[in-house]
């Protein structure tokens, strides 16, 4: 199958738009590798410290003859996802030593869990979070011990800083390394029903409790389709899993099989040998392209409308929501996983999973099949499906058809012609929508702004009967420079009740949504933010908003003239300074950039 008009179109303007800083970031890569392998430039001192606690591994690491691989690790045991990783660099270094080898844990990252600080003052520190662990990352490599690296990394803001971190290090081949989902506990629409009825005080906070509970119960990702996940999909349609890796849950033997696999490959791809496969190689706008119609085809993240920005720029390339607009546009929706459905991502794996996607995908030339898998292969073997024979792992075909057309549909037969997300412009600024779980009658409001400072104002209007009739919650002062950008998932099930009683609702800010973003409209992210002067800080109560997802537009109705000179608000950030660590990242907020930037802070102004 050829490639699609418009995944080669996009791909070219964002090859010719990063020409100059691409060019550039290869050249360090290229500058790196003519050096010659890391431990040769140590001087006895420096490789005297780098193994002496290495044990059986010292006299491999004295001699320097074998290729020796760093475990950058987020593991925490109060993360469910995370909590698995504590077994994982005995059996990486077993792995290595039987394959010729040697590993070493080289550091670790930061690793908060937007669902404990979700509603709570500790989420304006995720976002910073993800610039925190690139920075981690790269102090982890910068001892130049390494030949390759493993990642070991699951959630939100985890991976997309990893990637980050490790591609400053992009003569590195480097593989993600992931733990798997927990088992499917209480059904997501079960839990959401009980949230809701919470909500509307119907509901004890033992009967929250106990469902959340049964929902959030084992070691593994939360399974639901929310960053997280959303990261597992990216890595695979990106090539730097190893094909299946994303979905299988942990403590099985296969996770086992997985990451003994991951070891061993990474020992081959090394600049030691003929098939180096550096992970600024691997990560190209075909890689990044790929990342998007991924995201589109699934209905995942609105959190990766700014990390893959992030991500690119890392490595030298340049995209913008515009991209991701247009080919979301032209990609099929194959996927209901919840919140864009009642299936968890265990469902999904059971009805053919990410296998299946990629290989429709393909052979729809929507993604690029020629990319340098961390695998050794191009993208067509990504869509294998790992499967333990005995003890032996092999790969197989996916299924050709679906186990289940209510979760995963082919791209003859899709949920919607087009992905889960759009870009919404006009005067108001530039947003991004989700609308894969919007009904088609919820994706278009006109009605009169309710204006709210922040999540919990809104909260409190709608405890004391303020929120009647149909109206838009503009929550403002939430971009990254304001107070990092917190997520706003706690205004779900308020805003899903006021829906469901029959009110026409939206929402409108300048923060993020979580990755599991539902049904109700929700245009977020939106640039300029309030306090660099944007447009929302314009908007008073009771201004008539229009938001339209079907003709992306943003729009509010006052006249051109009074708009022009009514002056913006004044914005007090100051009570988000102090507290839970948030003085510690007045520097993030300072020198970030705006959402569609990445809202980064680590690039400056010019960046890589």
């Amino acid at each position: 199958m050829s490639l699609h008009p418009v995944v080669e179109r996009v791909t070219e303007r964002i090859r010719e738009r990063s020409a100059e800083s691409r060019r550039a970031y290869l050249a360090r890569i290229e500058a790196a590798r003519l050096k010659g392998t890391a431990r040769a430039r140590l001087s006895c001192g420096n490789l005297a410290h780098g193994f002496a606690a290495s044990g059986e591994d010292k006299d491999a690491l004295k001699r320097q003859a074998k290729p020796n691989l760093g475990i950058v690790t987020a593991y925490n045991d109060m993360l469910s996802a995370h909590q698995p990783f504590a077994t994982y660099p005995e059996l990486i270094r077993m792995a290595a030593r039987n394959a010729g080898g040697t590993a070493q844990v080289a550091g670790g990252v930061p690793a908060m869990c937007d669902g404990v600080t979700q509603g709570r003052t500790g989420m304006e520190l995720s976002l910073w979070s993800r610039d925190t662990i690139a920075q981690a990352t790269a102090i982890a490599l910068s001892h130049d011990m390494f030949d390759a690296a493993l990642m070991l990394g699951v959630c939100d803001k985890i991976v997309p800083g990893m990637l980050m971190g490790a591609l400053a290090f992009g003569h590195l081949p480097v593989i993600f390394v992931p733990a798997g989902p927990m088992p499917s506990g209480l059904p997501n629409k079960e839990k959401a029903a009980v949230r809701q009825r919470y909500a509307e005080g119907k509901a004890t906070r033992e009967e929250l409790l106990a469902a959340e509970s049964a929902s959030y119960h084992a070691p593994g990702t939360c399974t639901f389709y929310g960053t997280a996940n959303s990261n597992q999909m990216l890595m695979e349609v990106m090539g730097l899993h190893l094909p299946g890796a994303a979905f299988v849950n942990p403590g099985t033997a296969l996770r086992d099989a997985l990451t003994v696999a991951a070891t061993e490959q990474a020992l081959r791809i090394t600049a030691l040998g003929p098939d180096w496969r550096p992970v600024g190689h691997v990560v190209d706008e075909k890689a990044i392209v790929n990342a998007m119609v991924g995201l589109a085809a699934t209905g995942g993240s609105t959190n990766h409308a700014i990390h893959l920005v992030a991500i690119a720029r890392a490595a030298g390339l340049r995209i913008d929501w515009g991209d991701l607009d247009e080919l979301s546009r032209a990609t099929p929706l194959l996927a209901r996983v919840y919140p864009n459905g009642q299936a968890d991502v265990n469902h999904f794996h059971a009805a053919g999973g990410l296998g299946f996607v990629i290989r429709e995908l393909l052979e729809a030339g929507l993604l690029h099949g020629d990319i340098k898998c961390v695998h050794g292969g191009d993208l067509s073997r990504q869509a294998l499906e790992p499967r333990l024979e005995g003890t032996r792992l092999v790969w197989h075909e996916p299924p050709r058809a679906s186990g289940d057309l209510d979760v995963l549909r082919p791209v003859a037969r899709p949920f919607d012609a087009e992905g889960g997300l759009r870009l919404l412009t006009g005067r108001l600024g530039r947003a991004v929508v989700k609308v894969s779980a919007v009904a088609p009658e919820h994706r278009r409001i006109t009605a009169p702004a309710r204006v709210f400072e922040d999540q919990d104002a809104l909260l409190a209007a709608f405890r004391a009967g303020r929120l009647e009739g149909d109206f838009v919650a503009v929550v403002r002062g939430q971009g990254p420079r304001a107070n990092g950008m917190p997520e706003l998932h706690k205004l779900t099930p308020t805003l899903g009740l006021l829906q469901d009683r029959g009110q026409r609702v939206a929402l409108l800010t300048d923060g993020r949504m979580s990755g599991a973003s539902g049904k109700v409209l929700a245009a977020i992210h939106l640039v300029p933010e309030a306090v660099a002067g944007g447009p929302i800080a314009k908007l008073r109560e009771g201004d008539l908003v229009t938001i339209d997802a079907e003709a992306a537009t943003l729009e509010v109705a006052v006249p051109e003239a009074e708009w022009a000179a009514r002056p913006p608000a004044p914005m007090d950030v100051s009570g988000n300074q102090f507290g839970v660590g948030r003085e510690l990242f007045a520097v993030f907020r300072a020198a970030a950039g705006n959402a569609e930037e990445g809202a980064c802070a680590l690039f400056g102004s010019q960046g890589p």
